[in-house]
């Protein structure tokens, strides 16, 4: 779980083409406020480190931006944000310094390729992604290397493009970057990403290439194949929402903090415009269903995957409905399908070929049904499936 500190709420500087945050960017009546003691009172209830995000965080005041780091420092010896990048400056290289900042910077490759990080005009748009591709370099040289989180596109990946994306990742490595996440483009209503949709075969292809360059630089890692590979070995006491049993009104991956100091749940989830408030107890509605429901109606049942997918994230859900699985499944069917041939070649023993999958997903669902949760790690240790040691232990 992560705690996302959004003072202005979705206020941005740039309007990325398929931001998944315009439709309730679209409806709301009103510019955000945000009030620091109020925010600090409901971090303080959390306890737990934060990651300041947006829209884009770099638009609070660098006084207030000081104080939450500051605050963060403290509490938790780190902190840690997510920005665009295009406005960084140098005193904010020396915050990120004086108090333990991890910078994550969302960039999409180099020049024309993040054109979708649209910020009004084609000039303004490379200015500020050459602004971006500055500040990453600059945080690497000074030693606080950023980690990358790149949204993959027709934008980014179509053509010679996907060659031109590579070679920058490699520049990226040689610059410093060790940690790079990887998203399938999400399609909403509320913007303008249809035309940058790839088909499933598109995806796999891309991330079949970017797969194969993993290898060729040391130190470097996708967080996405690292996490599909411990889904299928059931090592997932850490991994991201997307993989977690996620219920959208109670999003477990991400606790929102809003600027009056509400609650609220992941962005991705607000498929209506509506920034809907976080229930206080997760649900597994959504994993119950998805585990009787045919393919050929929107469900899992059946797939040897679901252990380690769940169906997926809600906020990718088909037509917008978290009922539904992911948009996505067949493009993390053929990659968890190439990881698990892997496994199997260097002897490992994945979860989704093992005889006793079906008892573990039996009982993974009887605990969904009295309201609880288990990591695959610790079921598999209490049942005494041998995949990977762990500790057992709930979660409500």
């Amino acid at each position: 779980m992560s705690v996302e500190l959004r003072p202005l709420g979705d206020r941005c500087n740039i309007q990325c083409r398929y931001c998944y945050q315009e439709g309730t960017r679209a409806a709301a009546t009103a510019p955000p406020r945000y009030s620091l003691p109020q925010m600090l009172a409901t971090l303080d209830e959390l306890g737990e480190p934060f990651v300041l995000f947006g829209g884009e965080a770099l638009l609070v005041r660098d006084a207030d931006l000081e104080r939450l780091f500051a605050y963060g420092l403290e509490r938790h010896g780190v902190n840690a944000i997510q920005t665009n990048g295009a406005l960084i400056e140098p005193h904010h290289i020396a915050l990120f310094r004086r108090y333990n900042v991890r910078v994550g910077i969302s960039l999409d490759g180099p020049g024309s390729l993040n054109d979708m990080r649209w910020a009004g005009s084609a000039g303004r748009t490379l200015r500020a992604s050459a602004r971006a591709e500055a500040a990453l370099a600059r945080l690497c040289r000074e030693g606080l290397a950023p980690s990358a989180i790149v949204t993959l596109h027709g934008g980014n990946t179509r053509g010679a493009r996907l060659g031109v994306l590579c070679d920058w990742i490699a520049h990226l490595h040689a610059l410093g970057v060790r940690r790079m996440r990887l998203h399938l483009l999400e399609v909403d209503q509320h913007n303008a990403s249809r035309g940058l949709r790839l088909s499933d075969a598109q995806n796999l292809r891309v991330l079949r290439r970017l797969r194969a360059l993993e290898p060729t630089l040391p130190g470097l890692r996708f967080d996405l194949f690292d996490e599909m590979r411990r889904m299928l070995l059931a090592r997932d006491a850490v991994s991201s929402c997307i993989w977690q049993a996620c219920d959208p009104y109670a999003t477990r991956g991400v606790r929102g903090v809003e600027g009056g100091g509400d609650r609220s749940n992941c962005g991705r989830t607000h498929k209506d415009g509506i920034a809907w408030l976080a229930t206080e107890r997760r649900g597994y509605e959504r994993q119950l269903s998805l585990h009787e429901t045919p393919h050929a109606d929107g469900g899992c049942r059946g797939c040897r995957f679901f252990l380690m997918c769940k169906g997926n994230c809600p906020g990718t859900a088909l037509e917008g409905d978290w009922r539904l699985r992911s948009e996505h499944c067949a493009t993390w069917f053929g990659l968890f399908e190439d990881i698990e041939r892997t496994l199997l070649a260097e002897g490992e023993a994945p979860l989704s070929q093992s005889p006793r999958r079906a008892e573990c997903e039996a009982e993974l669902v009887a605990l969904w049904r009295e309201g609880l949760d288990e990591s695959l790690q610790s079921l598999t240790a209490r049942l005494g499936v041998g995949v990977a040691p762990a500790t057992a232990g709930h979660a409500a």
